[in-house]
């Protein structure tokens, strides 16, 4: 039996991974201090490594594939294949943006204004392509972690760090004055196993069910009851992502309708269907949609 070798990101993504996976089809069990996962298919392997570090050892063949972030292929200068765009992250289904930020009371105001001055970060080769791309030159410094310290303790007087709700930069009394990039999670896969036709398989079917799963998210699927002489003013305020499943119930005047919209706006939808003579609706979750 032919197995795929995937890697699984760890830190501060791991349970978000897991919980897609789950989604997905898929259950992986992670172990206390275990770095390989139990995962309910012979067909994978699953490892759990550093994003950082993920890029490396797929295009080194120690992985057929694995989940890493945009920011880290770049960094690298990744070659491996980038099957799919993941955009999920531990707080939200959103993008995280790199960014450069000083103290608050800084006088810097400006990238320009940083000209000469220490930057300090862990995405070192992004953040000096950005300003050799500016023709400004910095003293780059690699941050091993608590990069926002950093400007706080005068260490540097700027960092280019990670931020999704940029709470942690304001909590460290930090000013944003530049946004460097987007970054979001990515499937690549390692080009040999790109190429072999059943691992390749394998990685557009794992591809295909998490996005589905992403798809899905913030996402239900309702069901009602509506008769004939109601059904055309129901539908009309039905949102849909093409158009409403319509059946007639068994030897009735009745219909079933079944439709998939938003969960933002069912609180406010289902008084109106119900003003428009739907009876017994039913929302229900949706694990994915493809």
């Amino acid at each position: 039996m032919q197995v795929l070798k995937l890697g699984l990101p760890k830190g501060s993504l791991e349970k978000a991974t897991i919980e897609l996976f789950e989604k997905a089809g898929w259950l992986i069990k992670p172990a206390a201090r275990n770095y390989f996962p139990k995962i309910d298919d012979p067909e994978l392997d699953c490892s759990i490594c550093r994003p950082q570090e993920m890029s490396r050892y797929i295009e080194g063949g120690m992985l057929d594939a694995g989940i890493t972030g945009k920011d880290w292929t770049e960094e690298n200068e990744s070659e491996a294949v980038i099957v799919a765009d993941l955009i999920y992250s531990k707080v939200s289904n959103k993008p995280t943006r790199w960014v450069i930020a000083v103290a608050g009371d800084s006088e810097i105001r400006s990238i320009e204004d940083l000209q000469g001055k220490r930057v300090a970060t862990e995405l070192v080769n992004v953040t000096r392509r950005f300003f050799a791309s500016r023709n400004i030159a910095v003293d780059i410094e690699f941050s091993w972690g608590a990069t926002e310290a950093k400007v706080v303790s005068g260490l540097a007087d700027a960092i280019v760090e990670v931020t999704e709700t940029e709470s942690t930069i304001r909590a460290h009394g930090l000013r944003i004055i530049h946004e460097l990039m987007e970054s979001n999670t990515q499937l690549i896969a390692n080009k040999d196993a790109w190429n072999d036709p059943w691992k390749r398989q394998k990685i557009e079917n794992i591809s295909l069910l998490l996005q589905g799963a992403l798809r899905a998210d913030r996402i239900v699927g309702l069901k009602m009851n509506v008769e004939n002489t109601n059904l055309d003013q129901l539908v009309s305020i039905l949102p849909s992502l093409n158009a409403p499943t319509i059946a007639p119930l068994y030897q009735s005047t009745w219909f079933s309708v079944e439709t998939v919209v938003s969960e933002d706006i069912v609180r406010d939808l289902i008084p109106r269907l119900i003003a428009r003579g739907a009876e017994g609706i039913i929302e229900y979750p949706l694990n994915k949609v493809i």
